[in-house]
């Protein structure tokens, strides 16, 4: 029987006080890891559930990380290895949006620390604990990151949060197959591309034809159980494997036609507002 990831492990969450990376975390301690490490900008609320999780018996800790800032990753790191030890289970989790045509992106503000934050930090974090990874061949180890349907497909008013997360796919999946190709098949690197998901982060943002926004925790299910079986790359839901193919097969300016005009992607963004 195949070895639980999670189970007698320590994961660490990035992006972890709310949304999504709250419900990894609360699955972390369900699935009985031996303590959880939490990240997050906001101090008093990873610093909240932290407290709230660790009535369960589970060492939960809560450290405040701005993961834009590699130096602050890498003593973050430190620190948790310090506390905890190294981490078994890495879920790079962070991740802001800006809605808005390229031309009106601020260049720091928006441009730098889209990609800081959705793609750089996950690279940082994970270059960071893989040493350790490669080192213990005592249990599986898991790489969990979260992308998007955005990084399979082009949609305006989204163009740097595509930027970012199209990185983050051929980042992972580059070193998914690195491991292998160096016999480190105990280390699962998996990629979840999901579309619209009704965190707050993409608020006023419509579905695609056939394609309704998610809850979190559907979407965090499909996650999950994805990076238990280390499963490369899970997409969600169905229609993002349909638009990926006929994307790949269809002249772009049919492809533009059916986008636009029958699967409404190219209009999913018009009354988006975001997180207030």
């Amino acid at each position: 029987m195949q070895q639980n990831p999670v189970a007698d492990a320590l994961v660490l969450i990035t992006g972890a006080a709310r949304g999504m990376g709250e419900l990894y975390a609360r699955r972390s301690v369900a699935a009985g890891a031996r303590a959880v490490a939490l990240w997050d900008i906001d101090e008093d609320a990873v610093t909240a559930l932290a407290a709230d999780l660790s009535r369960s018996g589970v060492d939960v800790r809560g450290y405040r990380v701005d993961v834009s800032r590699r130096e602050q990753i890498v003593a973050g790191l430190a620190e948790v290895r310090e506390d905890l030890g190294a981490p078994d289970v890495v879920i790079n989790n962070a991740g802001i949006v800006r809605g808005a045509p390229f031309w009106e992106h601020d260049p720091e503000r928006d441009i730098e620390a889209t990609m800081r934050i959705n793609t750089l930090a996950a690279m940082w974090l994970t270059r960071e604990v893989l040493p350790d990874m490669i080192a213990d061949t005592s249990r599986p180890k898991r790489v969990l990151n979260i992308a998007s349907a955005a990084g399979t497909l082009a949609n305006p008013n989204m163009s740097v949060y595509a930027a970012s997360k199209w990185a983050m796919i051929g980042w992972g999946e580059s070193v998914r197959l690195e491991l292998a190709a160096h016999g480190h098949r105990h280390i699962g690197v998996t990629t979840f591309c999901p579309s619209y998901v009704s965190t707050g982060m993409f608020e006023g943002a419509r579905g695609p034809l056939l394609t309704p926004i998610m809850t979190p925790r559907t979407a965090t299910a499909a996650a999950w159980n994805g990076m238990l079986r280390g499963t490369p790359m899970v997409l969600r839901p169905w229609t993002v494997k349909l638009s990926m193919a006929l994307r790949g097969i269809l002249p772009t300016a049919v492809w533009d036609f059916v986008a636009d005009r029958v699967f409404r992607v190219y209009s999913s963004m018009d009354e988006f507002t975001g997180r207030g």
